[in-house]
């Protein structure tokens, strides 16, 4: 019988006396490979083990991680061949400023809070509804009678409502009154758990900006500038620990009244949008002027009723009546009473 032929040509290494290595070199140029890796990529093993899902693997992968990140930290080699080799890297060069760690610890943005989202949004379960045991209604004229409808729904309820009207004044004029100071008086007296905010039929006037010009209403600056204000009345209530509701207007008769009370609706929803969870901006507009388009009169409970006032930009008392159930229907979806 013929000898086995070794198909494999490793004889030639030995023929020639090339194959000078054992299964013990291969084991020693493994480790010193992974002491290599160690030293140069020991933070990989970590963020490797963060991003797999809860178990046994990932527990091991975090036991090995933790420390070999420990030990590239503390020797400066991982730094040095990552600046070695970032020429490797296909993208373009990110050195710069504004890294998302830099934007939000410097200050340069606003962080977003969890009060930015609804637990409808994120799939939660709504919270739970607590007793309506106080509600303050303020605003300006706009506010009335508004006020006087809620209070007589929730008597029988025993919720004490605040009817704190406010006529003449405007977000943009502080000639009446502060709102900033007087937001803060209201809570410090009234301590409300919720408040209903109607105003807006004043405003247009003149504000100064942040560089102390009058800007005039009702440009892009304007508006930024009444919805800080809005923002800062909206963020004094809610700080308090009470639900905020504050209306939009239905669009008025003159065209310049409805020019001011569409950049206010604007600003509204501007202000509102860092707190959907303690903020509601409850929107007249669809029910009283659908497309922002003025009418006296609207279909209720099957009739054609007149809901505005002679003077073009107020609701009457059935209008009032009208939006007086949607406010409640607001406050229901939050509260028991």
């Amino acid at each position: 019988m013929s000898a086995s032929r070794d198909d494999s040509l490793m004889s030639r290494f030995d023929r020639e006396g090339l194959r000078r290595f054992r299964a013990r070199d291969a084991v020693l140029a493994i480790l010193l490979a992974g002491v290599i890796l160690v030293l140069l990529e020991g933070g990989s093993v970590l963020h490797a083990g963060e991003e797999m899902k809860p178990g046994v693997g990932r527990s091991l992968v975090l036991a090995v991680g933790r420390p070999t990140n420990a030990i590239a930290e503390a020797l400066p080699l991982a730094r040095a061949a990552h600046t070695a080799t970032s020429w490797l890297n296909p993208e373009r060069n990110l050195s710069g400023p504004g890294g998302f760690t830099t934007l939000v610890a410097g200050g340069q943005i606003p962080p977003v809070t969890p009060a930015a989202f609804t637990p409808e949004a994120l799939g939660e379960a709504p919270p739970t509804r607590h007793r309506l045991k106080r509600l303050l209604v303020t605003g300006d004229s706009m506010s009335m009678p508004l006020d006087a409808d809620l209070a007589e729904a929730l008597v029988e309820h025993h919720v004490h409502v605040n009817q704190d009207p406010h006529i003449g004044s405007g977000i943009s004029t502080t000639f009446v009154v502060d709102w900033g100071k007087l937001a803060a008086a209201q809570v410090k007296t009234d301590h409300p758990d919720a408040v209903v905010v109607f105003i807006g039929a004043n405003d247009g006037f003149p504000m100064k900006g942040t560089e102390g010009r009058e800007v005039a209403c009702c440009s892009g600056s304007w508006a930024a500038i009444y919805a800080d204000r809005v923002r800062q009345v909206m963020n004094t209530y809610r700080a308090s620990g009470a639900l905020v509701y504050w209306l939009t207007l239905p669009a008025p008769r003159e065209a310049a009244r409805a020019r001011i009370a569409r950049v206010v609706n604007a600003a509204i929803q501007v202000a509102a949008q860092p707190w959907a969870a303690q903020v509601r901006v409850v929107d007249t507009v669809g029910t009283f002027t659908p497309g922002f388009a003025y009418r006296d009169a609207m279909t209720v409970r099957g009739q054609q009723t007149i809901v505005r006032q002679a003077d073009g930009i107020h609701l009457n008392d059935a209008g009032s009546s009208l939006l007086a159930g949607i406010v409640l229907g607001q406050l229901q979806q939050d509260f028991s009473y």
